[in-house]
């Protein structure tokens, strides 16, 4: 691994309630985080971006090309109970966050895992923007854990019809990587030309959300 300390995965303990997930730290190696950070690439608008859209340069192909080995879903694999290497995989960045954004859901269907590696220099709030594990699709009080969007907080989950979770509203700077293991290559298609068509309709009207 080139920036990626797997420990970070390898070493949590997995939770079984209220779904499959765990939740680890410093999935970055101390020397690495700097770069990685630096070479975020630029990204104006709210919402999520396939990188494969996205101009990518330094340190940060360095993260991208460890999130592609065989052993990074292996260890993702391991903790959640699932055989994910070989799997189709969407990979997509955030940089900015609507205060619309973070409702709580499950994510979709044809999704089976989903890992988040967050990537701020630092986190102040009272709260807004920390993902919540979640035991209800009802109440984004009712929660069993709590992830700051600091650099090297990682979130990992298998996808089920439980698998609720989201935050309170935040808008603003908020970078995540998200890694998704989904069932098969024309979903990872369809939600790619889904990412463009939502962006471009951002561009008609920015303030939407």
């Amino acid at each position: 691994m080139r920036v990626i300390n797997l420990e970070a995965i390898t070493g949590t303990v997995h939770q079984p309630e209220p779904y499959r997930h765990f939740i680890g730290n410093n999935v970055l190696k101390p020397e690495s985080a700097p770069t990685v950070l630096a070479d975020f690439p630029v990204i104006k608008q709210t919402g999520f971006f396939p990188v494969s859209d996205l101009t990518i340069t330094g340190a940060f192909q360095d993260l991208l090309a460890d999130v592609a080995e065989p052993a990074f879903s292996a260890a993702v694999s391991e903790k959640l109970d699932l055989e994910l290497v070989g799997k189709p995989r969407l990979v997509t960045l955030r940089h900015w966050s609507a205060a619309s954004d973070g409702r709580i859901h499950t994510d979709s269907v044809s999704k089976i895992a989903t890992v988040l590696i967050y990537l701020n220099e630092q986190w102040r709030d009272a709260g807004a923007g920390r993902l919540r594990v979640l035991r209800s699709a009802n109440d984004v009080e009712d929660y069993t854990a709590e992830i700051s969007p600091v650099v090297g907080s990682v979130f990992g989950f298998r996808r089920a019809d439980n698998s609720w979770h989201g935050h309170l509203p935040f808008a603003g700077e908020r970078k995540v990587l998200q890694v998704a293991w989904l069932t098969d290559e024309s979903k990872v298609a369809r939600k790619t030309r889904t990412a463009k068509w939502s962006r471009w309709l951002k561009r008609l009207n920015p303030f939407s959300g």
